[in-house]
């Protein structure tokens, strides 16, 4: 059994920051790629952050510079810090896991329930 679950979420003014977790399987937590995603009612679920088992990281253009994805073995805990938040940052965001990292839903296996973040002007 793989499951994701997403931890974090909130309500935030423009500017400020927040970290999403991420609690995923042991199973996979070390073997596959672990990515964030995010959706908002009218929009396409877009690849925020990816994280491959090796390391390396894939960001998103719209999020560089602000966004950090990150992982804790220890815990089998993902993690997204989310710096200098803008409105558009509003979605429901979504832990992932899968063979690939392009920040493509096609290569995502598994995936969280979300969690609501929301951004105030």
């Amino acid at each position: 059994q793989v499951q994701l679950v997403e931890s974090g979420g909130g309500s935030v003014q423009a500017e400020g920051s927040l970290r999403l977790s991420c609690e995923v399987s042991a199973s996979i937590a070390s073997v596959y790629s672990m990515a964030w995603f995010r959706h908002t009612p009218g929009k396409e679920r877009e690849g925020v952050a990816c994280l491959r088992s090796s390391g390396s990281t894939v960001y998103a253009d719209s999020v560089k510079g602000r966004f950090t994805i990150s992982k804790d073995n220890a815990k089998n805990t993902l993690y997204l810090q989310m710096n200098s938040l803008k409105p558009e940052d509003t979605a429901t965001y979504y832990c992932a896991a899968g063979w690939g990292c392009s920040l493509s839903t096609s290569s995502m296996n598994y995936w969280g329930k979300g969690t609501l973040v929301t951004i105030s002007s």
